[in-house]
């Protein structure tokens, strides 16, 4: 084995620890739940691991699960007070978002105003990303920031990680 691969096999094994112990701590941890952030309205589920040429943008699809009971606001919220649901990548992580397609959002009637419309996203959904790595192998902790409400109050914002080993060949 070349130093590459064992570094890689390091970083894996690595993950896989913090994960295992990540879910043996969290309340929610069950056959069905994988949220990393504990009672978590929005939980990433996946992909883990990608591989993508490098200098490419390449298409990645994130998906995501919306707590029952919650919704959050889409990308494009009806009003201008609403904060909109955004993907991130730090600049500083081997990897750059070249664009994110977000789903259109549902339509949800305010059960104290039933004139208001909200644009928002409930059960499950996708983000489609296009996104460019230099080459190696790259533990991107990009991010996930939304608004979570439900029937009859909004929180505030909160802002959860999306670990993806994007691998650049």
């Amino acid at each position: 084995m070349n130093w590459r691969t064992i570094s890689r096999w390091a970083a894996i094994v690595g993950l896989l620890n913090l994960a295992l112990m990540m879910r043996s701590q969290s309340p929610l941890a069950d056959s069905t739940s994988r949220s990393i952030a504990r009672g978590a309205p929005v939980e990433y589920l996946f992909p883990e691991q990608v591989t993508i040429a490098v200098g490419k943008a390449s298409p990645v699809a994130l998906h995501f699960r919306v707590a029952s009971g919650f919704h959050i606001n889409s990308h494009t919220p009806k009003e201008e007070s609403l904060i909109p649901t955004a993907f991130s990548v730090p600049e500083s992580s081997g990897v750059r978002l070249a664009s994110a397609s977000y789903p259109d959002g549902e339509d949800f009637i305010l059960p104290l105003d039933p004139s208001t419309r909200l644009s928002v996203y409930t059960g499950e959904f996708t983000i489609q990303t296009r996104l460019v790595a230099e080459h190696g192998n790259h533990l991107v902790q990009a991010s996930l920031h939304y608004q979570a409400c439900d029937k009859s109050a909004c929180y505030p914002p909160r802002t959860i990680t999306v670990p993806i080993d994007v691998i650049g060949n």
